[in-house]
């Protein structure tokens, strides 16, 4: 499996197994994208981008966003589960099936309300770099 999936399958496995978290979107509260009807308030797996870090090096870079989508408490309710995912992500030491997670970072979190509806967004953005676990040391 490739380290963006496997990145990602960890990083929905670290969310979901916290309870408190679980608790405020649901089992079900981390998706690929926004579905009307759906259980709010959800985490969306935004834009992901991953590249090589340098050329003829092994590691890559993954630059990600989670956007939490409410409606109900608004940009405070938003706000509190962006305080918790940052507690679950930022610097966390995730296990990768082939890789080997060199770091993970918060870059920043941006809150906004989405026009014509009553949903509040916090888009979170990461930045985690991985190598093969059979890179030779740099």
């Amino acid at each position: 499996m490739s380290a963006t999936n496997e990145l990602l399958t960890a990083i929905h496995a670290r969310l979901t197994g916290d309870a408190g978290l679980r608790d405020l979107i649901g089992a079900d509260g981390i998706r690929d994208r926004l579905v009307s009807g759906k259980r709010l308030p959800c985490i969306v797996i935004g834009e992901m981008t991953s590249g090589s870090i340098l050329e003829g090096e092994a590691g890559e870079e993954h630059r990600f966003s989670l956007d939490i989508c409410c409606e109900e408490g608004g940009r405070k309710a938003a706000g509190e589960i962006a305080s918790m995912v940052l507690r679950l992500l930022d610097d966390a030491a995730l296990t990768l099936q082939g890789h080997h997670l060199v770091g993970l970072q918060h870059l920043l979190t941006r809150s906004r309300r989405e026009a014509k509806t009553r949903m509040h967004m916090a888009e979170m953005r990461f930045r985690a770099v991985t190598e093969p676990v059979d890179a030779p040391p740099a």
